[in-house]
C-alpha cells in the first residue's frame, strides 16, 4: 500500500509529454488529411489520461483528498472533457457492488443488456439490438467517447454534483479549446473527420480497457449474501500479458487486486497478485485470469448468451 511517487512522476511526465506532443503535431501538420493519424495518436493519449484520472480518483497518486480532486479535475474535465465528479460517483458505486444488476451502474440496462432477466424486461433500443449485441459491441464502442461527453453534460444538471460551477467552467474551456483548434486549423470537412476519428478511437480504446474486467463474470444479487472478499473476487477477471498489457490497461488487468485494494498504487498490484491468488486457493475461491483476447471472447460470449431470449422472441 506504500505510495509510488517516482512511478507516478514518470508516468505523468510521459503522458503529459505525449499529450503536448500530440497537439504540437496537430499544429505542425496543419490542414491535411494526415491529421487523421494525429487523431488516432491523440485518442490513445486521451485514454491514457483517463487511466491517470482513474488512479487519481482512488488516491493512488496523491493521498490528500483535495490535491487528488484538483488534479482529477485537470485531467478529466480540462484535458479530455469528462466530468471527474460524475465519473467518480459512478465508479464508486461500481466498486461497492460490482456486477450487481440493481446497484452497479456499469451493468444497468441501457443500450446493452447484461443478463437474461434484463433481456426479458428490455424496451426500446436495448430490445431492438439485444439479440445481436455481441456482434455490435465493438462498433458501439465507437460512440463511447461521445457518450462520456454527453453524460458529463447531463451531470451538470444534477444538484448533487459537487463543484458544479467549476466542473462546468473546465468543461467549457476544454470544449472551446478543442473545437476552436479543430476549426481554426482545419477546413470544416477535415475538422469533422478529425473529431469523428478521434472520439471513435478514444471510445474503442476505453471500452477495450474496461470490458475485460467484469463483463461475462457472475452477477450476484442481494440474496447471494456474499462477503466483501467473494463479492470482489468472483465478479472480477484478471488479464495476463506482462508489462505491455500493464501499460495498455493502466494496471487494470490486475482487476481482482484492484477491487480488493482500490487505493493500492497500480505498479504494486502485480506484487500483490501472488499473495491474493494463494489466499483465494486456500479458501477455495475461484480466481479467474486469462489472456487479453480470451477476456474479450468471454465477454462477447456472455453478451450473446444473455441476448438469446430476444433472438427467440424475434424468431
Amino acid at each position: 500500500m506504500d505510495p509510488r511517487p517516482g512511478h507516478y512522476v514518470l508516468r505523468l511526465g510521459i503522458v503529459g509529454g505525449l499529450y503536448a506532443a500530440g497537439w504540437a503535431a496537430f499544429l505542425t501538420v496543419g490542414d491535411s488529411w494526415y491529421q487523421l493519424l494525429v487523431a488516432v495518436f491523440l485518442a490513445v493519449v486521451f485514454a491514457q489520461v483517463a487511466l491517470v484520472a482513474h488512479d487519481l480518483a482512488h488516491r493512488q497518486v496523491l493521498r490528500a483528498r483535495r490535491a487528488a480532486e484538483a488534479a482529477g479535475l485537470v485531467a478529466g474535465n480540462l484535458a479530455i472533457g469528462m466530468s471527474y465528479g460524475w465519473w467518480m460517483d459512478k465508479h464508486t458505486r461500481h466498486h461497492a457492488n460490482p456486477n450487481h444488476a440493481d446497484h452497479d451502474p456499469d451493468v444497468a440496462p441501457d443500450v446493452l443488456v447484461w443478463s437474461r432477466e434484463q433481456a426479458a424486461e428490455s424496451r426500446g433500443l436495448a430490445r431492438f439490438i439485444g439479440g445481436r449485441q455481441a456482434y455490435l459491441f465493438f462498433p458501439l464502442l465507437t460512440l463511447e467517447g461521445f457518450n462520456l461527453h454527453l453524460s458529463s453534460l447531463r451531470a451538470l444538471t444534477r444538484p448533487h454534483l459537487r463543484r458544479r460551477g467549476l466542473e462546468a467552467a473546465l468543461l467549457a474551456v476544454h470544449a472551446a479549446a478543442y473545437l476552436g483548434a479543430l476549426f481554426a486549423v482545419l477546413s470544416p470537412g477535415r475538422a469533422v473527420a478529425f473529431l469523428l476519428v478521434h472520439q471513435a478511437v478514444f471510445g474503442v480504446y476505453l471500452g477495450c480497457t474496461f470490458a475485460p474486467n467484469h463483463k461475462g463474470m457472475p452477477m450476484p444479487t442481494d440474496e447471494d449474501g456474499l462477503d466483501f472478499l467473494r463479492k470482489q473476487v468472483l465478479t472480477s477477471r484478471n488479464v495476463r500479458g506482462g508489462r505491455v498489457v500493464d501499460v495498455m490497461l493502466g494496471g487494470l488487468n490486475y482487476q481482482i487486486e484492484h477491487h480488493l485494494f482500490p487505493g493500492m498504487p497500480a505498479p504494486n498490484l502485480r506484487r500483490a497478485q501472488p499473495i491474493v491468488r494463494r489466499y483465494c486457493a486456500e479458501l477455495g475461491i475461484p480466481y479467474l485470469e486469462c489472456g487479453l483476447i480470451e477476456s474479450y471472447g468471454q465477454a462477447l460470449r456472455h453478451l450473446h448468451e444473455v441476448g438469446e431470449p430476444l433472438r427467440t422472441r424475434r424468431g
